[in-house]
């Protein structure tokens, strides 16, 4: 590794302690920005649309960051003491039923309502008709993601470890969504 990789991580690790919910909400929006930019070329726009890059990013750091520093704490406090694969299980299957459903209808709703600027009527029946498939993905993919944040990733860096998959996950949906329109063409 580089010394300047190197510099940059140790400032990193040292905002990441000084100021944690900074530093997550931070975090978490950059890398939902370079998701959004990510998805965005490989869905074929020419050009950058950065009033939605911008509101992925306001997305990714003024909830997805902070939501999960706040979900970790509590798990944290929850299972206060408690270790162990059951454990594990437990925290999976607590953030599967309640966080992973909200944050999915959450962001359909802030992606329809603030990002496309589309009526309340059309995102609700878009949500209607697209949430219980997406959900169902969800449960087959992110409990696999919780297994190896709960067991692996220390505390402090469990949201970083999250916003990045979450980042490589919406470039894969949207690869998927993608490759769904050119079948049709």
């Amino acid at each position: 590794m580089s010394d300047t990789i190197k510099k940059v991580w140790r400032k990193y690790l040292l905002q990441l302690q000084n100021h944690p919910l900074r530093t997550k909400a931070i975090t978490a929006g950059v890398l939902a920005g370079c998701s959004d930019t990510i998805a965005q070329k490989i869905s074929g726009i020419k050009k950058l649309q950065l009033r939605r890059l911008l509101l992925i990013m306001l997305y990714g750091f003024a909830y997805g960051g902070p939501f999960g520093h706040f979900l970790h704490k509590l798990m944290d406090i929850l299972f206060k003491g408690k270790t162990g694969t059951f454990t594990i299980y437990k925290k999976v299957l607590l953030e599967q039923l309640t966080s992973s459903p909200w944050n999915n209808m959450f962001f359909m709703m802030y992606y329809g309502l603030v990002v496309e600027r589309r009526p309340f009527s059309l995102v609700w029946n878009k949500v209607r008709k697209d949430y219980p498939s997406i959900q169902l993905t969800a449960w087959k993919f992110w409990p696999a993601i919780g297994m190896v944040n709960y067991q692996y990733v220390p505390l402090q860096f469990r949201v970083l470890f999250h916003s990045f998959v979450a980042s490589c996950w919406a470039i894969f949906l949207n690869l998927k969504a993608r490759s769904a329109v050119i079948k049709k063409d």
